[in-house]
Order: structure tokens, then sequence, then C-alpha cells
């Protein structure tokens, strides 16, 4: 069974989504929609070499989703995918690839979804850190000890855990997973702790948007990150739509599910080759490729 990913906030590079605007009428009627929708030339960033404009989180994660929903787009009859999921941010891309939200409504709540995180963000400080070499019930078990809000937040793949909270209960929970014998404890480049409780304070505010979209049943199953199971009810999506800002991205449980209903390869749509590599490190005998 063909299984198509999504990319999340971290995939983005300069340039990104040029090539598709240049030689594609669809592509460009979708990014000239998006400048309308947004408010904001974005294609001007997006197809600039303006790094730090692109990093910023209003900013990268509707890059991010624009470039992977019109690829998908693109693609046309090559793009046949039996099951979709999409890590963090990528959900939403998968929700519209899926056919669960229109492209409008998709980028729509993406920037109320960038927007409302970037606000929490200004609420408190928080960062991330990725821990490297250590089995996951240490990570958890080291970040339950530390005081202060740390939690496991991406499970990305075996040996792999992303950890997010306040900033010295991150720094305290790096220096004891060292101790360990984490491999690395890399405190990542991000504006904020997310996929944690500190993100509490954007809830409410995508709860709203989320609750007067129109969702559809997606045409196959929706692997979430908050269950790790594939859905296809629209109810069930929006819940856990919401409850992903505060709760881990269980990709390798996700990958892992697919696998065990049958998925046999899976395609990246969107920018970069992060997520092929994940699904190596969790299962190396499925067959990756990159959505073009």
């Amino acid at each position: 069974m063909n299984a198509y990913v999504f990319p999340g906030q971290g995939a983005q590079f300069p340039g990104m989504g040029k090539e598709l605007f240049e030689n594609s009428p669809l592509a460009q009627k979708r990014f000239t929609q998006a400048n309308e929708i947004l408010g904001f030339k974005i294609t001007e960033i997006m197809f600039g070499e303006d790094v730090e404009a692109l990093k910023k989180t209003e900013v990268t994660q509707p890059a991010i989703f624009l470039h992977s929903t019109i690829l998908g787009e693109v693609m046309e009859n090559r793009f046949q995918p039996e099951m979709v999921a999409g890590h963090s941010l990528g959900e939403f891309s998968a929700l519209v690839a899926s056919g669960a939200l229109s492209f409008e409504e998709g980028l729509y709540l993406v920037s109320e979804r960038a927007l409302a995180m970037q606000a929490a963000c200004n609420v408190q400080a928080g960062t991330m850190a990725a821990i490297l070499g250590l089995e996951d019930p240490i990570v958890e078990s080291v970040c339950e000890s530390i005081p202060g809000i740390v939690i496991p937040a991406n499970y990305n793949c075996p040996g792999q855990l992303v950890i997010s909270g306040a900033v010295e209960a991150v720094e305290k929970a790096c220096e004891a997973l060292k101790d360990a014998g984490a491999k690395r404890a890399l405190i990542l480049p991000v504006g904020g702790a997310f996929h944690s409780p500190l993100m509490e304070p954007a809830k409410e505010k995508l709860a709203h948007a989320i609750a007067h979209a129109s969702f559809k049943t997606p045409r196959c199953a929706v692997y979430q990150n908050v269950t790790a199971k594939g859905t296809v009810d629209p109810l069930e999506i929006k819940e856990n739509l919401v409850a992903q800002l505060t709760a881990p991205v269980r990709w390798t449980q996700s990958v892992k599910q697919m696998i065990a209903d049958g998925a046999t390869h899976f395609t990246e749509v969107g920018p970069g080759k992060v997520l092929q590599g994940l699904v190596k490190k969790i299962n190396p005998s499925m067959e990756t490729a990159t959505g073009i």
C-alpha cells in the first residue's frame, strides 16, 4: 500500500516552491491564492534568499504547507495515497491531500495555528532539544524526574527523541540525559516549546478556528500524531488536531502502525527528505521516495 507523508517545521529552505511556480499553472494559481488568503506575499519570502525571514513561525508553517499541498496537486495521477500522515504541521497538509480539508481552509488553519503558537511563545520562553542514542523509556523517566516543565515531544525514530519545555528544565534534562548515556543532547534553534504544556495558550484560538472549519470524511485513513492510529472520522480528526498542540508527535509509533496496517511504500511530499530517513530508521525494509 502507498503511504504519503508530509514534513513539518524545519524542512524549509530558501527558494522553496519557486520551481513549482515556474513550471505549473496550477501552482501559480495556488500561490496567488495563498498571498491573498494570508494578506502578505509569502511567495516573495519563499522564493527569496532571506533565511531569517523564512524561519519565522508565522511564515515557516504556511510555507511548508504550501509546498507540500501544491506538490501533491501537481503530481496529479501519480498521487494515489492509500494512507497519509504528517509530522506536526504536516498533519494539516495530509488532511488537505486526503480531501478532509480544502486547500483554502487548510491554509487558513495553518496560519491561525502559527500565529497562536507564536503568541504562546511570547507568553513564556521555551525550547526543545534532540536526544540521541537513548531508549524512549529512559528519556521519559529522566524528564519526569526534572523539576519544571519538560516532556518528550517528538518520537522521531528509535534513538532519536526530541524533548520540549521551559528553558531551564530542558537544559537540566539535557545534562541528566548525558549522564544517563545519551550520545548527544542538543538544544535546537527553535522559537518555543512546541508540543508541550507551554503551548496551552494557543489551544483556545486554534480550537475556535477548527470548530468553524468544514471537515469532510477523508478518502483514506489519516494517521494522527496524538494517537498514532488511522481514522476517517472528522470529529476525531478535529479533536486530535487541537490536542496535538500540547501532546507529543508519535511519529515512530505512527509509521509502525501504518506498516502493520499494510504500508509498503512511503512517499514524502514536500521540502526535504527528513521523513524518508526516519522511516528507514524505523523499518529499513521500507521503500521510500520523494514526491516530484
